[in-house]
């Protein structure tokens, strides 16, 4: 997949493509058929599919004290992309410049001058340019002067009985529930956060259960305080087993600042510490909660596994 960077590249003039253009913000079941409507399109026009997007989310620049917490980094957007056989993506660096772009001089900068777009493939909502002030009719008039199709898209809902469509926002919801597993429903994958494994207070290898202390950057959606079932990835491929916990530890800490998220890996027994690490939410085993001291809660932790065990391999089956 070829990478262009927004006001730096362009294709070359006898290239052309079919294209949409969004966050993708966790690369939904929604985006995905985005991307396959883009794909159908740039197939019947035989030409290239792009992806124009963000490396980051437009609302930090634009109303920063409210903007929502990310499902997916930079890279991992790409990566997620890049499984959806898309040709190449132009990546915009969203700044007070671009946010301040009128409508028409956005489509002519980016889809006419750098991608030669053919067609463009948007949802039937979708609004760009300074103020959102531009929207799907005012881009197809736009592709009548410059010589490209707009095909809008009804947004697609997950199940026939759903109220609204799949989205972003959908999602966080449900992680902010403890609905890991809803939200792997319309994510097509379990979510996942990454991290670099740090040392600890080493409180889960003193009583024989060691955890692999992962911080998260606080940019990014974390699911509620609470015990998971799901998988660690490691740099060399190696999944494992592991019972995931958020929290605060209330057992060691009365009164913690913030959450931090420790998976203890089933059956593992070595060291992770300095290596980035994917762990992926499958489902939800239980609330955070206070023990009666460290036999309790080593109790409890025994349970927590072997229901981490009993749900992986259901789901594996």
């Amino acid at each position: 997949m070829e990478l262009l960077h927004d006001r730096r590249d362009r294709l070359a003039d006898d290239t052309a493509v079919a294209a949409t253009i969004g966050v993708f913000d966790g690369v939904h079941l929604g985006h995905q058929e985005v991307f396959r409507q883009v794909r159908a399109a740039a197939d019947r026009l035989g030409v290239r599919s792009a992806v124009v997007t963000f490396d980051g989310h437009p609302a930090h620049v634009v109303r920063p004290e409210n903007a929502p917490k990310l499902l997916t980094t930079l890279d991992q957007k790409l990566e997620l992309i890049e499984v959806q056989a898309i040709d190449c993506v132009y990546l915009i660096s969203f700044d007070g410049a671009r946010a301040a772009t009128p409508p028409d001089v956005f489509v002519r900068e980016v889809f006419v001058e750098a991608l030669h777009a053919k067609a463009i493939v948007v949802g039937e909502d979708f609004h760009f340019g300074a103020g959102r002030s531009g929207d799907v009719d005012g881009m197809a008039q736009m592709g009548e002067e410059f010589g490209f199709e707009v095909h809008p898209l009804e947004l697609i809902r997950h199940d026939d009985e759903a109220r609204e469509p799949v989205s972003s926002t959908k999602i966080r919801r449900a992680l902010a529930g403890g609905n890991v597993a809803y939200a792997a429903s319309m994510l097509g994958r379990p979510y996942e956060v990454r991290g670099v494994v740090e040392a600890g207070d080493q409180r889960g290898r003193q009583i024989g259960f060691p955890t692999a202390n992962i911080p998260v950057p606080n940019v990014m959606a974390w699911p509620a305080d609470a015990v998971y079932a799901g998988w660690c990835t490691r740099e060399n491929g190696e999944r494992h087993q592991c019972a995931i916990n958020i929290g605060r530890r209330p057992t060691f800490y009365e009164h913690a600042e913030q959450s931090l998220l420790e998976a203890h890996l089933i059956d593992f027994d070595g060291d992770l510490y300095g290596e980035e690490v994917a762990v992926a939410f499958v489902d939800f085993l239980r609330s955070e909660r206070k023990f009666n001291g460290l036999e309790q809660l080593s109790e409890q932790l025994k349970v927590d596994i072997d229901d981490a065990r009993a749900v992986l391999r259901r789901m594996s089956n």
